[in-house]
This record gives structure tokens, C-alpha cells and sequence, in this order.
């Protein structure tokens, strides 16, 4: 009886044993969570989702039923976070975190973003909780995709697309981001103190066709802060030109040719090179006579 006592006890140390080694072994997952954190207008739009993969199995209209509400991903609910107040489809979205459901169809779609955080099912869905809800159109792919993508494309300073892809389907929307009055105010807030960031400024303002007698003096400012650093006299070489200060672009532009030559940057001297010749052989700028 005590020999069968013993047995099991070691039988069941054992076992104990062989559990905490399974423990401590990580398995690799059949959908893969994932992380997309992309950089857009004055924040960020980050993305946290679950990858599964067909593996030869049909998806739209099978595995993923038309009609009916779904996580848009695997395992755990799918987020999608804004780092600042957007836009999509003409609606205020507030900065936040939003669950991203959608409802597939064959032809199109209904995105939906959630104030709940943990859909997983369309059973757990409840309508009331939505901030937003838009229809979009599907696309054809021309090749395979695989394992299910969430990617944020075509960026620019105040526009970005999200784009849903498995199979061989495709839709996206997009997100638009109205920072400017916000921005211009951060920058005549930031211009007030000590620290002024003037060549930032000035670069914003020269890019975004805002008031060029503004961006001279900020540039002027930068360069005077900052003498022969061959992107700010590049800069202040293309805003010189646009307040219509020929003599003065070209003087500038040579400058940030000669120090960008002697940092070993082809590429901004070809700049000025061409910014050089583009006003010297203009027939309707008129230079004052050299000097013999």
C-alpha cells in the first residue's frame, strides 16, 4: 500500500513537473498578432490586430460569412487609435482608441468604428456603441494576398489611407487630418519664446504657400543662428525666390552650392544649380548688368 502511495506521489510530481515544462514553451501562433504605429499629419494612427492566413481556404463569402459583422482580424478585438481629432468620411472622429469592425459583402462593405474596445463577435456587437459607420467599395486584386493585412498608405501631410486586404479583396478609407489653424498656432505660440524654431517654421510656411515675408524673416533669423549650413541657405535661397529677390536667391544659392559641394550633398547642389540658372535664364526676370 505505502510502495502504491509513493508511486503516485512521484507519478503525480512528475506530471506536475512535465506541465511547467509546457509552460515555458512558446508555440508559435496561427495568427500573429501585429503592431502598424505610422506617423501621419501632427500625430500618429496606430493599428492592433490579429494576422490569420488562408491557407487554401475560401475567405469572402465562407470563412468570413457576407453580411455579418466581423472583428476584422482574429483572436483578440481589432483597434485602431488616432493621436490627434480626424476625419473620415466628412465626420469628426475625436482622438482615441476605436474598435474597427467591418461587415463584408461582396461588392462592398460597412466599416464600423466602435466606442467598445472588445468585439470579438457579432453577438457581442451593440449598435449604440458605434462613432462611426460607412459604406465602401470592394477592389479586385490581382494577386494573392495571403495573410490578412491592416496597412495605413498614401500619406501626406493631411491625408492618409487605411487599407483592408485578404485574398483578393481590397478596401480602404480615409483619414483626414485638419490641423493647420491648430499648427499655425502652436507655431506664432512657439515663435514668442526663446527657443523658436525658426527654420521649421519657415520651412512650413515655404512648403504650404502660406505668408512668404513671414518665412523670409524666420529663415533670415535661422541662417544668421546658423551660418553656412547648406539646407538652411538652400531653403532661404528658394523662399528668396519667391518674395521676388533675385539678386539676393542667387547670391544665397551659390553659397549653399559651394558648402553642400564641400559636404559631399550632390543632390543640393544640383538644386541650386538649377534654382541659379532657372533665374538667370528667365527672359522675364531682369538682372541688374555685372559689374566689368
Amino acid at each position: 500500500m505505502k510502495k502504491r502511495i509513493l508511486t503516485l506521489l512521484l507519478t503525480g510530481m512528475l506530471g506536475a513537473g512535465n506541465s511547467a515544462i509546457a509552460q515555458d514553451v512558446v508555440f508559435p501562433k496561427s495568427s500573429p498578432s501585429a503592431v502598424v504605429k505610422q506617423g501621419f499629419a501632427t500625430s500618429f494612427v496606430e493599428l492592433n490586430y490579429s494576422r490569420p492566413s488562408a491557407k487554401g481556404r475560401a475567405i469572402f463569402g465562407d470563412l468570413v460569412p457576407f453580411g455579418e459583422i466581423w472583428r476584422t482580424g482574429a483572436n483578440s478585438a481589432t483597434t485602431i487609435e488616432f493621436g490627434q481629432n480626424v476625419k473620415i468620411d466628412g465626420k469628426e472622429i475625436g482622438k482615441g482608441k476605436y474598435g474597427l469592425l467591418s461587415i463584408p459583402n461582396k461588392e462592398n462593405w460597412t466599416i464600423i468604428l466602435t466606442k467598445d474596445l472588445n468585439v470579438t463577435s457579432a453577438n457581442a456587437y451593440k449598435k449604440e456603441n458605434d462613432i462611426l459607420r460607412i459604406e465602401t467599395k470592394t477592389n479586385a486584386l490581382s494577386q494573392n494576398v495571403e495573410t490578412f493585412t491592416i496597412e495605413v498608405s498614401s500619406i501626406s501631410e493631411n491625408k492618409c489611407t487605411v487599407e483592408i486586404k485578404w485574398e483578393k479583396t481590397s478596401v480602404s478609407f480615409d483619414v483626414n487630418a485638419d490641423f493647420e489653424n491648430d499648427l499655425m498656432a502652436q507655431i506664432e505660440k512657439t515663435m514668442s519664446t526663446d527657443n523658436r524654431p525658426y527654420y521649421a517654421s519657415a520651412q512650413y510656411y515655404f512648403s504650404n504657400k502660406k505668408d512668404m515675408s513671414k518665412a523670409l524673416e524666420w529663415i533670415r533669423m535661422a541662417d544668421k543662428q546658423s551660418p553656412g549650413r547648406y539646407w538652411i541657405e538652400n531653403l532661404k535661397a528658394k523662399i528668396e525666390f519667391e518674395n521676388k529677390l533675385y539678386v539676393e536667391a542667387i547670391e544665397t544659392a551659390k553659397n549653399a552650392r559651394e558648402n553642400a559641394t564641400k559636404a559631399g550633398n550632390a543632390a543640393y547642389a544640383k538644386q541650386m544649380e538649377d534654382l541659379i540658372k532657372s533665374i538667370e535664364n528667365n527672359p522675364e526676370i531682369k538682372l541688374p548688368k555685372k559689374k566689368k
